[in-house]
C-alpha cells in the first residue's frame, strides 16, 4: 500500500471544525502522517460549504484554501479523462457522480486510501483504492496505511 492518501471534502471541513474536536484531531493526525492529495473539486465543495453553512467571507475561505494547498502534496485537476473514469466508476459501483469524481481523482493521484465518511467503509475500488472512514473507532490510532 502506498502512502498517498486522498482527503474527501468532509475531512477538510472537519480540519477547521470548532464543534467536532475529535474529528478535527483525527484529520490532523492523517495530514501530519501521510502524503495527502486533494482535487480542485475539494476546493469547490469546501468553499461552497463554508459560504452556505458557515457564512464565511471570501477572505477567510481563501485563507483556508491556501492553508489546505500548502499541507497537501498534490492537487489533482479535474480533466476530461477524470470525468470519463468517474462515469465508469459510477456504472460499476453506483456511488453518486460527485463521489465517483473524487474516487477517480484519488485513483489518478495514485492514492491507496481515500478518507471519507460518505462512502462504504472498507470497500476496495478498482483493486487499488480503499475507502476508509477515519472516524470509526477501529481507526482511532491511525497514522500511516
Amino acid at each position: 500500500m502506498n502512502d498517498r492518501v486522498f482527503l474527501d471534502t468532509n475531512t477538510i471541513i472537519y480540519l477547521y471544525s470548532v464543534d467536532e474536536n475529535e474529528k478535527r484531531d483525527m484529520v490532523y493526525k492523517i495530514v501530519n502522517n501521510n502524503n495527502c492529495v486533494i482535487s480542485t473539486q475539494t476546493f469547490n465543495e469546501s468553499s461552497n460549504i463554508w459560504y452556505k453553512k458557515y457564512s464565511f467571507n471570501k477572505i477567510k475561505i481563501i485563507k483556508y484554501l491556501n492553508e489546505i494547498e500548502s499541507i497537501c502534496d498534490d492537487v489533482m485537476l479535474i480533466q476530461r479523462k477524470t470525468i470519463n473514469q468517474a462515469l465508469n466508476i459510477k456504472d460499476h459501483y453506483g456511488y453518486s457522480y460527485y463521489d465517483c469524481l473524487m474516487l477517480a481523482s484519488a485513483l489518478e493521484g495514485n492514492c491507496g486510501i481515500i478518507f471519507t465518511e460518505d462512502m462504504n467503509d472498507g470497500q476496495l475500488i478498482e483493486d487499488k483504492l480503499k475507502i476508509i472512514n477515519p472516524f470509526k473507532s477501529r481507526f482511532a490510532n491511525f497514522s500511516k496505511p
